[in-house]
């Protein structure tokens, strides 16, 4: 349940799972969602369904229990979490040739993906010498936060994660390969790749950091910072409590507290990332949109701050 104090429930899902008919989905769960004043998105597949969203315990539960129902569906892999406020500003369904962009034809996680290893025996994992720990994610998400040890692939796309794997692939030869992401998707269908290409101990995180944040207690883990989440919370740390990191908004990219010291940050207009890729104009146009943004705020209603 919702913390009396978090009035909102967030939930990670995703399923890969076998959808001939997926466009038939879309407009039937678009309603679903927004007859109960739920925010988020989804995405649908013939590979499955992927998304985050947001609502009341009820209407969350209504939706993963008519998610369950869908032929194909049953045996969802939900992370929940809660926000102080609403996370989201709108619902979308939307209709994609994957549910996570690899540009890799003819994968099958569903019935390739390596081995589920849950969050109680990760550590163990991941402190072998034989094993060798790949972060699935994006540079800028493993900037605020990654397992000790991890191999940081600095890729700014998921599509380009299959070229790093060659260039590293004799890296790989004899090991064991640990791989993780957010809520277990990516490296779900990271793992299917690394297999599809002859290596046969591959292991990834079930649940993702999502998962190991919520059930390994904080003086067990081997998790360091806070994990990039994909709404307006920024972050999580353990417990899955929303974490310090915030958005820089002018480049997007997640900021610690130290990045908020340094003399190149301001809130909404700069950071040290973007300070010197950015004109005196681009500036003061940031300058106004949040002056804009803290003059919705002082009257008491929810600006939009995107990009």
């Amino acid at each position: 349940m919702t913390p009396p104090n978090q009035p909102f429930r967030v939930a990670a899902l995703y399923r890969f799972a076998r959808l001939d008919d997926f466009e038939a989905l879309r407009a039937p769960l678009a309603a679903f969602c927004c007859g109960r004043g739920i925010k988020g998105t989804l995405l649908l597949a013939h590979e499955g369904i992927n998304g985050t969203v947001a609502g009341s315990d009820a209407a969350v539960a209504a939706l993963i229990n008519h998610l369950e129902c869908i032929e194909g569906l049953a045996g969802l892999e939900v992370k929940y979490s809660s926000a102080a406020q609403m996370p989201f500003h709108r619902m979308k369904v939307r209709l994609k040739r994957e549910i996570v962009t690899m540009g890799v034809e003819d994968l099958d996680p569903a019935a390739n993906a390596g081995t589920y290893v849950a969050p109680a025996d990760w550590n163990a994992l991941i402190s072998d010498a034989d094993t060798i720990v790949v972060d699935t994610r994006n540079a800028y998400e493993v900037s605020i936060g990654t397992f000790k040890g991890a191999i940081d692939p600095a890729t700014t796309s998921f599509r380009e994660f299959p070229a790093w794997v060659e260039q590293h692939r004799a890296d790989l030869v004899g090991r064991k390969v640990a791989m993780f992401c957010t809520g277990g998707i990516r490296c779900e269908k990271a793992t299917a790749y690394v297999k599809s290409l002859g290596f046969e101990d591959v292991f990834h995180l079930r649940g993702g950091i999502l998962k190991y944040l919520e059930e390994v207690p904080a003086e067990q883990s081997l998790w360091q910072g806070d994990c990039f989440v994909f709404d307006e919370r920024v972050s999580v740390s353990h417990g899955l409590v929303e974490g310090e990191a915030e958005l820089c908004r002018a480049c997007r990219h997640p900021l610690t507290g130290q990045d908020r010291l340094s003399p190149k940050y301001a809130a909404g207009v700069s950071c040290p990332r973007c300070f010197d890729a950015r004109s005196d104009e681009d500036r003061a146009r940031y300058a106004e949109r949040q002056r804009q943004v803290e003059l919705a705020q002082a009257q008491g209603r929810r600006p939009h701050i995107g990009r």
